[in-house]
């Protein structure tokens, strides 16, 4: 069961320890990994959640998987949340850590759906467009390819979307045919 603010706690101790140890970019890294490894296996995920597989099984099995991947710092976390039978919440904690080291950074997360693949090129240029309109410095492109959109382009900067897609522009035009906006303008 989803619970933010346990993951938000652990992941603001695991970044005030990495913190204090000067070991932040080491951990980010680890997590960047867990993370990736938490999206790519399903059944490392299962593991987790088991209520059936013992605490030090599950631990000899995290162990065997990170071993030589991960940071001692980081190891050490993961038996801590197996100890504590935190496991289940590991994919949160990740996620919290990710959110609070970006926003210690001052690392802006911008989020690019179009309905084709773009260049590196046209992320540079939409990188520098942000931060010409923002006072974001510190950029970090999420290009997702989404072929609903059918053109154009959604940008989510924090709360602000904007939306230029041509699915955007033909939802608008339908509604405003259905409301028959065209007829009573012309009355």
């Amino acid at each position: 069961m989803p619970n933010p603010r346990l993951a938000a706690r652990y992941a603001k101790s695991l970044i005030d320890l990495a913190n204090e140890k000067n070991q932040v970019e080491s951990v980010y890294n680890d997590m960047l990994f867990l993370q990736s490894l938490c999206k790519e296996s399903r059944d490392f995920l299962v593991l987790l959640r088991s209520p059936v597989v013992k605490a030090d099984k599950k631990g000899a099995i995290v162990e065997a998987v990170t071993k030589g991947k991960i940071s001692e710092l980081t190891a050490g976390f993961n038996r801590l949340l197996i100890n504590k039978g935190r496991e289940s919440n590991l994919p949160e904690i990740i996620v919290s850590f990710i959110d609070q080291y970006k926003q210690q950074k001052g690392i802006h997360t911008v989020k690019l759906t179009t309905a084709v693949p773009i260049t590196e090129d046209v992320k540079k240029q939409i990188i520098g467009q942000v931060q010409k309109q923002t006072s974001m410095n510190n950029i970090d492109l999420k290009a997702t390819v989404d072929e609903d959109i059918i053109g154009g382009f959604v940008l989510e900067i924090g709360d602000q979307l904007v939306d230029a897609s041509i699915a955007y522009d033909l939802n608008k035009i339908k509604s405003q045919f259905m409301n028959n906006d065209f007829i009573y303008k012309i009355r």
